[in-house]
């Protein structure tokens, strides 16, 4: 039977099969079977000064900034052979049992935008090899070169610090490797990635996805081709100075040509990473493979070390002095420099009446006054009395006026303001000053009546102020509704809801209508619960009436709910000509017969 190959799992070895020769004479008579072999890792080392080990982040770190890395990656039994028939006397084999990738890496940061990688691995590895399908799958050589792979990656959106970060990367593996040593696929290789990543206050995150384009073969019955690869990973910054990093990461590859158990890749880290003197960084990750598929570990572990430049937060000038916040004692005032770190960045005293007294130790910085040892009365003017009512201008609030005493210091000393519509609100202050009002933050409606409804028309000109309603020139219909009114058990359309004819299809002259019948539910919540009625004349079938009266009731709800309303607080029912309000027999009658009615099913009870 045909052998198939694959890389284990603890709970999913790759299925592959010996083939039962036959007879000695027989396997003498076949083809000499052909060294076969390929890149066998799955896993891509992301570029040095990233945050994640096999997932590439979006931004680029620094501007002109070397990045150097010394990375191991070891898989466990990457690639066995296991027999399908069970029959354990022919026994399983190992033709990659262990391998060990030393990968020296190394990338530059240019112009904040740009990055550009170059990654050669070395393997160290060791297994018993085999045969399947008539190919012979030679014991991997202890050491190996692998594929050396360039990359470079443009960050098209965000900065280094910034939340949402977008890129668009490629890889190339030139055939340096030697496939017969698994470390090589013999071919040039490579693909595009789209990378999306960011940096919040406490976690980074990266997500990368793309093709890798490489030469199709059948490796023991297994396709071994053009892949899609992907990976995600958070990383938790765990200390205040955001130098420990500890988070999972799952990556993934599978080939398109052969979709299948044999031919998908799956495995995830969870690792963390420690910088260290600033420039350098060390990490470990370990994790299992998830899946059946070629190249796939049952175990991986990945160590690393790294001299990475740190980025530093950009030092901001928010108040546009030309001194940097970290040194600006008032970062959000634009001052002068000073020798004393706590005046550097800060505004000059002032002095704005000139009397010699600073602002700051001045209680009346306006007007010029003499010194006092009272910090109330330093740098103001001797008390006097402009008005003669009996308090002196120190501590009177209307020195100019007279007015009698008060505990507020506000109105000591001030006459009191007139308030015609003794509303509390003085008529300086009331824009409705002889109609009583409510206080407002607006001046041009303070001590105005009230608008209930929220229509824009003053109860006391609203000829419906329970009601948002329109302007009219009737003083009766001005602020009233003009299609829709609220009962306690109906919402009354004034305007018939209009479809066309035969069909449940609203025409756009009910868009306005139904959409002030909309504006009616969100102005009253206590309304729970709403009937959509659709109604016909005894024209044509029962049935046929019923159904169009059921489609029309659900047309409206659903423009209902494009318009903003829960569906739960609505039902559609259609009654056919089971309920007219109008005789049948004009045309007149039958008109008000075919219509949409909204009652009330369900009111919210009032609070005591």
């Amino acid at each position: 039977m045909p052998a198939r190959t694959q890389g284990t799992h603890p709970t999913a070895a790759l299925a592959a099969a010996l083939c039962l020769l036959g007879t000695a004479a027989q396997a003498e008579a076949q083809e000499p079977a052909r060294p076969e072999g390929f890149a066998l890792d799955r896993f891509h080392p992301a570029p040095a000064g990233d945050r994640m080990f096999g997932v590439q982040s979006a931004y680029t770190a620094g501007d002109a900034s070397p990045h150097i890395m010394i990375l191991g990656d070891y898989a466990q039994d990457p690639l066995v052979l296991r027999r399908l028939d069970g029959n354990e006397g022919l026994g399983d084999g190992k033709v990659v049992g262990s391998q060990f990738l030393l990968h020296l890496s190394a990338s530059l940061s240019l112009w904040k935008h740009l990055t550009v990688n170059v990654d050669l691995p070395l393997a160290l590895q060791s297994g018993d090899g085999g045969a399947a399908s008539g190919a012979v799958l030679p014991p991997p050589t202890r050491s190996a070169l692998g594929d050396l792979r360039l990359g470079a990656r443009a960050t098209l959106y965000g900065d280094y610090f910034d939340p949402f970060q977008i890129a668009l990367a490629g890889y190339v593996w030139l055939p340096t490797g030697d496939p017969e040593a698994y470390s090589g696929d013999g071919d040039v290789r490579g693909g595009p990635q789209l990378v999306l990543g960011g940096h919040l206050d406490r976690a980074v995150w990266s997500l990368a996805a793309g093709p890798e384009f490489r030469s199709n073969r059948q490796f023991a019955n297994v396709e071994q081709g053009t892949t899609v690869h992907w990976g995600a990973g958070v990383g938790l910054l765990l200390d205040d100075e955001r130098r420990l990093q500890i988070g999972p990461e799952i990556t993934g590859a599978i080939t398109v040509s052969d979709v299948q158990q044999r031919t998908t890749n799956l495995e995830a880290l969870l690792g963390g990473r420690y910088r260290f003197a600033s420039d350098f960084e060390a990490g470990l990750a370990v994790g299992p493979g998830l899946t059946a598929g070629v190249g796939t570990p049952s175990f991986r572990a990945v160590a690393m070390v790294a001299y990475s430049p740190e980025v530093k937060p950009p030092v901001k000038d928010r108040d546009g002095d030309g001194i940097l916040d970290d040194a600006d004692a008032c970062p959000d005032v634009a001052g002068v420099r000073s020798a004393e770190r706590a005046k550097n960045g800060c505004p000059p005293p002032k002095d704005a009446d000139r009397d010699g007294i600073l602002d700051a130790d001045d209680a009346c910085p306006a007007v010029a006054g003499v010194a006092s040892p009272d910090p109330k009365k330093n740098g103001c003017p001797p008390p006097g009395d402009l008005d003669k009512d009996g308090i002196t201008d120190d501590v009177d609030a209307c020195p100019e006026q007279a007015g009698p005493t008060s505990d507020d210091p506000k109105k000591h000393g001030c006459p009191p303001p007139p308030d015609r519509d003794s509303d509390t609100i003085p008529d300086p202050s009331d824009a409705c000053p002889e109609l009583p009002g409510i206080a407002t933050t607006d001046p041009t409606t303070n001590g105005c009546p009230g608008d209930t409804d929220g229509d824009g028309i003053r109860d006391d000109q609203d000829g419906c102020p329970n009601e948002k309603g329109k302007p009219n020139e009737d003083p009766k219909q001005h602020g009233c509704p003009t299609a829709v009114r609220v009962t306690e058990t109906e919402i009354v359309i004034l305007q018939q809801v209009q479809f066309d004819i035969g069909k449940a299809t609203i025409r756009p002259v009910s868009n306005e209508l139904l959409e002030e019948v909309a504006g009616v539910l969100k102005d009253h919540p206590e309304i729970v619960k709403i009937e959509v009625q659709g109604h016909t004349d005894d024209r044509g079938t029962r049935q046929f009436n019923t159904r169009l009266s059921q489609a029309r009731a659900e047309s409206v709800l659903k423009a209902l709910v494009a318009h903003g309303i829960a569906a739960d607080r609505m039902q559609a029912k259609g009654y056919g000509p089971d309920v007219p309000i109008a005789e049948n027999k004009t045309e007149a009658g039958r008109q008000k017969n075919r219509r949409v009615q909204f009652n009330i099913i369900e009111k919210a009870k009032k609070q005591p």
